[in-house]
């Protein structure tokens, strides 16, 4: 590292002292970040950054004396700032640390399940680079996050009405940092007779489910955990489990999701470039591409792709990117056509889809 390069400044906010002092040396070790501030609830914090104006926060989600979701909810409001979660690996801590992320944190690392101080050491490569990342990313304060999720109603978009459509088109969708509020907003516009979407979101085994269920909820459609061997179906959503990619197929007539264990493509499993390949190969022209917020590379091959194979293909602009890697590797190789904020992408997909009327597709 250049030695007149500014340091990126991180306070660490988490109510156990072994977790402070482990997070502490992993970060100090960095040649390129320093710990200005260790708090061990919400109250000491607020006053830290006050004084300390740091890059970055890591902000543990279960504390003392005031909510980490409370905390975070108010420092977005008050002082938007990059926020890098500290979850515990339990159904309650991926439901918690989905809400964080819709309240603005940019990413999570997972605290170890047993040997918690080996286990984060273990850990140091992944939080510094997550941490490298979220310093870096595009912070929109509560107020933006708010507007985008309600920026258009489903009932402004078309509605496709057309079987054939629904049912020999699909929608593959790939995301890392930042995707899960993007994921959100490109589904809660998709009408209940949109073809079967298939996606994959970089994120550990376990969060996963609660990212499904939470969406679930919300959206008109039906949106799950890839089980393996579904029957892909209209108006459904299948995102991949944290533990295996997620790829296209077929058997017989219809198209089905399928489960590997095969080791990570671009460090990632599931990998967006994995299941982005079997589109090209199992539904080409049929396919529609969409490739959202993130950090490097996953996803731009496979895009190339799918579009080579005949699909339409669309990425997430700059401007609404929490960190526009995925995208801009995507566009700089062109295996993109269109190019369009968050809030508008679904509109784009859903009005190229009626444009095909009611003509016979066929694989």
């Amino acid at each position: 590292m250049d030695s007149g390069a500014k340091k990126i400044k991180v306070v660490i906010v988490d109510d156990s002292a072994l977790i402070r002092s482990v997070l502490t040396e992993i970060i100090s070790s960095q040649p390129d970040m320093e710990v200005v501030g260790v708090a061990p609830d919400p109250l000491v914090a607020r006053e830290l950054i006050k004084k300390t104006n740091p890059d970055v926060l890591t902000l543990d989600v279960e504390m003392p004396k005031m909510d980490g979701l409370e905390f975070l909810e108010k420092l977005m409001r008050l002082r938007p700032m990059p926020v890098l979660m500290v979850s515990s690996l339990t159904e309650r801590g991926s439901e918690i640390t989905m809400r964080a992320l819709e309240l603005g944190a940019v990413d999570f690392v997972t605290k170890p399940k047993i040997s918690i101080q080996s286990g984060m050491m273990e850990y140091a490569e992944l939080i510094t680079d997550k941490l490298r990342i979220v310093a870096r990313a595009r912070i929109k304060s509560r107020a933006q996050v708010l507007a985008e999720s309600g920026q258009q109603k489903t009932g402004s978009l078309p509605s496709l009405r057309s079987p054939l459509i629904s049912s020999e088109k699909l929608i593959i969708v790939g995301a890392s940092t930042g995707g899960t509020e993007a994921i959100k907003t490109f589904l809660l516009n998709m009408p209940a007779d949109c073809p079967g979407i298939l996606i994959t979101q970089h994120m550990p085994e376990g969060f996963t489910r609660s990212f499904a269920k939470r969406l679930d909820s919300l959206c008109q459609i039906s949106v799950q955990e890839a089980q393996g061997e579904e029957r892909i179906l209209p108006g459904h959503a299948y995102i991949a489990p944290g533990h295996s990619h997620l790829l296209l197929a077929r058997s017989g007539a219809n198209y089905v999701t399928k489960l590997s264990k095969d080791d990570p493509v671009n460090r990632h499993r599931p990998s967006v470039d994995v299941l982005f390949h079997s589109a090209a190969t199992y539904a080409g022209k049929n396919a529609v591409g969409v490739i959202l917020t993130g950090m490097g590379k996953d996803g731009a091959v496979g895009m190339l792709a799918m579009k080579e194979a005949g699909a339409r293909n669309y990425a997430q602009d700059e401007a609404s990117c929490v960190v526009f890697g995925m995208p801009r590797e995507a566009i700089a190789i062109g295996a993109t056509h269109e190019v369009a904020p968050i809030t508008e992408l679904a509109g784009m997909v859903l009005n190229y889809l009626t444009t095909l009327g009611g003509r016979a597709l066929r694989v």
